[in-house]
């Protein structure tokens, strides 16, 4: 089958796009439905035109209904739905990586896109989608706490978050850590910001910075506040973090050259929630204090890690040795076959 799907892209790639496009809408009304058209087409990012012909073409082949409430899908359109969740996996050609790289982090899934984060910018947009998809997949109806890290890459995933609210799930957003002295835009208080205002939800701020001697640390954590914020992140069910290459982070954390020198000593090549790996995904230093902890991750139910990249590919490795059994994964292609590749030399 993803064969012929390859000649069909080649030589007809309208007719795919087209699908592809149907796909989303079935997708999306399933997700929130009953919902209008209005709200359907700002969760799209289609103009209400575009909708309405897609929409039309899907009631007429009886795979959608329309009521007062909105558009749902109709027993038809679920069936058609499912077969085009398995399509789409053969679609992309990853189904099979995918499956090779959950079994070997032993983690319950990995979502691979097509390209090179590091070569293709628009590829981290698919991250985007892809993670929007699994929180809409698995986030549980009541309330939410979702924390959130700081970043590039996290700042443009939120910009693809799309409604999450419905009348029985209500959702907050929290920064997983305290800020690290990087630009306001993509701290962790402003990414989770972002990403509450596109869900729709709430979210709460964090005004710690990481970089605090033991003394300043004692004090705020006296601070009602404070006190009160960082009792919520721990209540979180839902956390989205990405995973960094050691000696970049240490350079964005403005770490001290003495502290820097000590991880180029012990061979330090990933970093994520302020604990750096060793290539085995030893534990060789720990940053800061404040927000979540590897030992609070493990209780997270759902934990969505995102990374892609060839030159991230050894991070990847470092820290998903680390990473609970029940986190999806996030990457592209290109990390994926160079961390593969690496196992099989």
């Amino acid at each position: 089958m993803l064969s012929e799907i390859r000649v069909l892209e080649a030589i007809a790639p309208d007719v795919l796009n087209t699908v592809k496009r149907r796909y989303r809408v079935l997708q999306n009304i399933f997700w929130m439905q009953p919902i209008g058209r209005r709200n359907l087409a700002e969760s799209l990012n289609l103009t209400e035109r575009v909708l309405r012909g897609e929409t039309d073409y899907l009631r007429d082949q009886r795979l959608i209904e329309t009521t007062k409430s909105g558009m749902s899908l109709t027993e038809r359109g679920k069936e058609i739905l499912q077969q085009l969740d398995l399509l789409m996996d053969q679609f992309t050609g990853m189904d099979q990586l995918e499956k090779q790289l959950a079994l070997m982090f032993n983690i319950d899934r990995c979502l691979i896109v097509s390209g090179d984060s590091d070569e293709q910018p628009k590829v981290i947009g698919d991250f985007g989608e892809l993670v929007n998809e699994a929180l809409h997949r698995l986030l549980p109806d009541g309330r939410n706490v979702i924390a959130v890290m700081g970043g590039t890459t996290m700042a443009e995933i939120a910009r693809h978050i799309t409604p999450l609210e419905t009348n029985n799930r209500k959702n907050l957003f929290v920064p997983a850590r305290g800020g690290i002295g990087e630009s306001v835009s993509i701290q962790a208080n402003s990414v989770s910001a972002v990403m509450a205002a596109n869900a729709k939800g709430n979210h709460r701020v964090l005004y710690v910075p990481e970089q605090l001697s033991q003394e300043a640390y004692h004090t705020l954590l006296k601070e009602p506040s404070i006190m009160d914020v960082l009792a919520t992140i721990k209540q979180a069910n839902c956390v989205v973090h990405s995973i960094g290459r050691a000696l970049h982070m240490a350079a964005r954390r403005k770490m001290l050259e003495e502290e820097i020198v000590s991880l180029r000593q012990r061979k330090a090549v990933a970093e994520s929630f302020g604990y750096f790996f060793d290539e085995s995904g030893q534990i060789v230093y720990r940053a800061s204090r404040v927000g979540l902890t590897l030992e609070d991750v493990q209780k997270i139910p759902i934990v969505l890690a995102v990374a892609g990249g060839k030159s991230k590919a050894k991070a990847i490795m470092a820290y998903m040795k680390n990473a609970p059994k029940q986190t999806w994964f996030i990457t592209d292609e290109a990390a994926a076959n160079e961390i593969l590749k690496g196992v099989t030399l």
